[in-house]
């Protein structure tokens, strides 16, 4: 596994560049969809490749393990082969699955104590276990396992959270150098910086993160919300410390402007449940700004979703007939949507290494922030 660095943006922080897996390769800046339990929720795999032209997705370690369960994972070569998936792939590490069963779950040094969301069955996750898990998952990049602190935070907790992120690093890292892949390839580990909205806590967080000799690293606990301003503050911190040469993983980021804005601070990978979800609620992201295509506005409106025709749904199917469906509760809204909107995040990061690899990436972005933020 390796990143290449192809070009560097002049009056920003953004790059581009090549991730090269067992499973092919990753132009970056990139955005994964998220497949959580093996699939992106309404899109069928086919469309992912064809139609949105994921080069990456995900899976969450919390729920695949809950189900279907390792063992049948295992018997199937892994989750590429269970889900027909022949692209690289990325794991969550459960982490921050587990920091939203707050009410359900109990934090120890040995790990964490949790009960399903489906039985109420009780389980234990240790840095050790989560690798276990992930190697028979199968990822080509997985995750270290960390605790993601809620905002607001006292800095007490903040700082106590992000000690025990670090511990039990150390102890995934040692496990996952132990240890080998299950199924003949390689895996990448990446590590996780936290500290809340604290700069000495990112600062010192980075620090230790960039100490290790990971493939990558990834920056967690942002988009859980703090302030808009905090996230960029925090990025811009941590991404100044993070190693150059390696990529750069914002989790769970987020909206067509924070995609950009991140790409401007130096980051490299993103992902979010954000175009599937609100799509599903009738929210369109488009070259030209928001669409809530359930108002009334759109009744008779035939004109395409989106003219720029990043997919395509935008050029076979009207605004009009996608806000009849979304009225008429059928299944096909939701996968019309999720398609675009999955298409469109594709398409606005292949857009951003355009501008990146031509040299006005800057000035680009600062027009494109401005329609992406308008409400149509």
């Amino acid at each position: 596994m390796k990143f290449e660095i192809l070009n560097k943006d002049t009056r920003s922080k953004a790059r581009t560049g090549i991730i090269t897996t067992a499973h092919g390769e990753i132009q970056t800046p990139i955005f994964m969809p998220v497949g959580t339990v093996g699939s992106v929720k309404a899109v069928s795999q086919q469309d992912l490749k064809d139609d949105i032209k994921a080069q990456i997705i995900l899976g969450n370690t919390y729920h695949l393990y809950l189900r279907p369960g390792i063992d049948v994972l295992e018997k199937a070569g892994g989750l590429h082969k269970f889900m027909n998936w022949d692209r690289p792939m990325l794991t969550d590490s459960g982490g921050y699955q587990v920091f939203s069963l707050s009410a359900n779950r109990k934090l120890k040094e040995e790990g964490a104590e949790f009960r399903s969301h489906i039985d109420g069955s009780k389980h234990l996750f240790t840095p050790e276990k989560v690798v276990d898990i992930q190697r028979i998952i199968g990822a080509d990049i997985i995750m270290a396992f960390d605790e993601c602190p809620p905002y607001p935070s006292t800095k007490e907790y903040a700082k106590n959270s992000m000690m025990l992120t670090h511990r039990w690093l150390k102890r995934g890292w040692d496990y996952f150098n132990a240890s080998q892949p299950k199924y003949g390839y390689s895996q990448a580990f990446f590590p996780i910086v936290q500290g809340s909205t604290y700069k000495d806590l990112r600062i010192q967080s980075a620090e230790t993160i960039a100490a290790y000799s990971s493939f990558g690293n990834a920056i967690g606990g942002l988009s859980v919300g703090e302030p808009i301003e905090d996230m960029y503050e925090m990025l811009e911190i941590v991404n100044n410390i993070l190693p150059l040469e390696k990529p750069r993983y914002l989790m769970g980021v987020g909206t067509p402007v924070n995609i950009l804005e991140g790409i401007a601070l130096g980051t490299d990978m993103f992902d979010c449940v954000m175009p599937t979800r609100n799509a599903r609620n009738g929210m369109l992201f488009t070259s030209e700004g928001i669409i809530n295509i359930k108002n009334k506005k759109w009744e008779d409106d035939f004109s395409p979703i989106d003219s720029n025709g990043t997919s395509y749904v935008d050029t076979y199917y009207t605004k009009a007939y996608l806000r009849h469906l979304m009225h008429a509760k059928e299944y096909l809204a939701a996968q019309i949507a999720s398609i675009h909107n999955l298409a469109f995040y594709l398409w606005l990061v292949e857009e951003a290494r355009y501008h990146i690899n031509k040299g006005d990436f800057y000035e680009w972005k600062s027009v494109m922030v401005i329609k992406l933020a308008t409400r149509l």
